[in-house]
């Protein structure tokens, strides 16, 4: 179990930082646990600036309900980076590196495509607001994957530390009705090795998409980082976390609009 205590952010960040680049697991947290969401947010930060790429975009989860309360916070967040990042087509099959001994997951998600910049002073948004964002929606895929096994098991404070769990994002075809159709008609499913392993939709998350893109656009203008036009946000997970291993197919279909498919490689030094 990771200790609770608080740490100079910049240690834990090299740790994390040092285990993705040398595709390293982790058997424990790494050092001690961010005290707060503040906190785990300049770990981030810390370990963004270490990173050997540009942010291209960012994932957004959902704060499990039992953490809700304690941290003040219903979704969590972290960036996704321009070389994981592949516009797919129909009937692609990419790989997607994930750490042997870690944690992996694959994740169906509905992508909003940033269409314009938003102000590098506005701190608060509205859902309305945050959909005048929107460029387009996709169907996408989060591979998430981390070298901590337990990532989840601590919970949200180690999640936010290693990038929020993510390791890319594949974006494939366009909704272009999005806006049109109730979240209820938004439905999508995820499989491993051709077997239906979750099920769902954009109404899984209280709000659904838009409310995770305000949260988003809060956070990150609170961080010195607003929403850039033509960055992706997978908006979170609409038919569970799905655990995947490495030599594993997976695949999310999205109902009436197409399906993404991969397969989990080990991730390589780099």
């Amino acid at each position: 179990m990771a200790r609770s205590a608080g740490r100079a952010p910049g240690k834990l960040a090299e740790r994390f930082v040092a285990a993705r680049l040398s595709a390293t697991a982790l058997p424990s947290f790494p050092g001690a646990l961010p005290a707060d969401l503040a906190t785990a947010y300049r770990v981030q930060d810390a370990a963004i600036a270490m990173w050997p790429d540009e942010v291209i975009g960012w994932k957004v989860g959902r704060v499990p309900p039992e953490h809700e309360g304690p941290l003040k916070a219903a979704r969590l967040f972290g960036p996704t980076f321009n070389r994981a990042l592949h516009l797919v087509k129909r009937g692609d099959l990419t790989d997607i590196p994930v750490f042997v001994g870690g944690f992996a997951a694959i994740e169906a998600e509905y992508v909003v495509r940033i269409g314009t910049d938003a102000p590098a002073d506005k701190l608060d948004w509205t859902v309305d607001e945050a959909k005048g964002l929107v460029g387009a929606m996709h169907i996408g895929m989060e591979p998430a994957s981390s070298p901590f096994p337990d990532i989840n098991v601590i919970g949200p404070l180690a999640v936010v530390s290693d990038f929020g769990n993510n390791a890319g994002l594949l974006v494939g075809a366009e909704i272009a009705d999005w806006a049109e159709r109730p979240l209820e008609e938004l439905r999508c499913e995820t499989l491993i090795e051709g077997e239906v392993k979750g099920q769902g939709g954009a109404f899984i998350l209280p709000g659904g998409p838009l409310t995770s893109l305000r949260l988003l656009a809060e956070n990150v203008a609170r961080r010195g980082r607003p929403l850039k036009a033509g960055q992706y946000v997978c908006t979170g997970a609409a038919a569970g976390i799905i655990d995947i291993q490495a030599g594993q197919t997976g695949a999310v279909r999205f109902e009436g609009y197409g399906e993404i498919r991969c397969r989990a490689v080990p991730a390589q030094a780099s």
